[in-house]
């Protein structure tokens, strides 16, 4: 088990389970799980770390919101983060073996799965090999599925790019990561870029973000989306630079069902701060409500409410305000919210009087 705690609020804990486990070449995969609700697996993008982003002014927000509407698992790619470094395949095939891994070690049977940026691309192929395993597949900053190819100008733009990683991204001056973080969060606050600077150098290697880099532009998939059965979110920001709005558009043209939601943002990561992110947790919180019930209905005779659900509704029995209950714990308000709404769903209420009533049967219960 290890603690994590909110940048510059150390009374704020969050709990997390790292755990490992190995692919089929014996690559050894780090995951951690934390979270309340149904399974949600994130392959997210390449660029992680699962104790540091818990740190983070860029990250923090993904990780309580979605934690507040899910068990989410997550884990960092082979080459990154916590699992090995010490690798040399960044194929779409071995990546995918990953999350198969993952999965297994986790023994889940069905569960939603979110690709982000990068890890859309092992999502989208987990999604047509296990068809049968998905409840519903959401995809942020996909990738297109098909391979890249660049010539000219833009063939000698990425060989700078390449050239960039292998001589600035172990230094200390983060001069050249610097080009990196503008792309990925061109709106960020100067405490936010310096943040994702160091998230470069510390997640891996020269070596690896150049190899894993051209692993990525070499996925093949894109013939084989259409077979794609699992209900579809795709979420894109508009602006985004990293992973362009076309992709998002391609993609959900060959998805059968796909539903497309547009963000206005420039970020390729979110910021809390921004209204896209708000639009975001709102629109994976309503697609991902079918899970949610059916978890609900399963835990309801067994652990009707969690020790931090408990304790927002033992301050609502205070008769504390949201915003109120949000300081007392350390929470942001819409993760109150996601708290509150997770307990009417297990308790089984719905309606004006919901409050009302989780509050008068915690108090009977008490």
């Amino acid at each position: 088990m290890v603690i994590a705690t909110r940048a510059g609020q150390p009374q704020a804990t969050v709990n997390q389970e790292i755990r490992f486990c190995r692919s089929p070449d014996g690559t050894r995969l780090a995951y951690a799980v934390h979270g309340n609700g149904p399974p949600l697996v994130v392959a997210s993008c390449w660029l992680s770390h699962l104790q540091h982003d818990w740190q983070s002014p860029v990250w923090r927000h993904f990780l309580d919101d979605l934690g507040a509407i899910a068990t989410v698992v997550r884990y960092d790619e082979r080459g990154f983060g916590l699992s090995d470094w010490n690798v040399t395949d960044f194929s779409l095939a071995a990546r995918l073996a990953d999350l198969e891994s993952v999965v297994e070690s986790l023994g889940l049977e069905r569960f939603a799965l979110l690709g982000m940026s990068g890890g859309s691309a092992p999502a989208m192929a987990y999604a047509i090999a296990h068809p049968e395993r998905l409840t519903r597949l959401v995809l942020y900053g996909t990738v297109c599925g098909e391979p890249v190819v660049r010539e000219g100008d833009e063939l000698a733009e990425e060989e700078t790019y390449r050239s960039m990683i292998r001589v600035g991204w172990a230094k200390d001056d983060p001069v050249f990561r610097r080009v990196f973080t503008t792309i990925f969060i061109p709106d960020a606050t100067e405490e936010q870029m310096r943040w994702f600077d160091d998230l470069q150098r510390m997640s891996t290697s020269p070596e690896n973000a150049v190899a894993s880099r051209i692993g990525r532009q070499a996925v093949d998939i894109v013939a084989d989306l259409p077979r794609i059965t699992a209900p579809t979110l795709i979420l894109q920001a508009t602006g985004d630079r990293a992973t362009t709005f076309d992709n998002a558009v391609s993609v959900s043209g060959l998805i059968p069902g796909a539903r497309l939601v547009a963000l206005d943002s420039r970020n390729h990561i979110l910021l809390s701060t921004e209204p896209a992110w708000a639009t975001f947790i709102a629109e994976v919180h309503e697609f991902l409500e079918p899970d949610r019930r059916s978890w609900a209905s399963a835990r309801r005779r067994t652990e009707p409410l969690s020790p931090r659900e408990r304790d927002v509704l033992g301050l609502c029995a205070d008769g504390m305000t949201n915003e109120e209950i949000a300081t007392a714990l350390t929470l942001s308000p819409r993760t109150v919210e996601r708290h509150l709404s997770n307990i009417y769903l297990k308790l089984g209420l719905t309606g004006s009087a919901a409050r009302t009533a989780a509050v008068a049967r915690f108090l009977r219960e008490s």
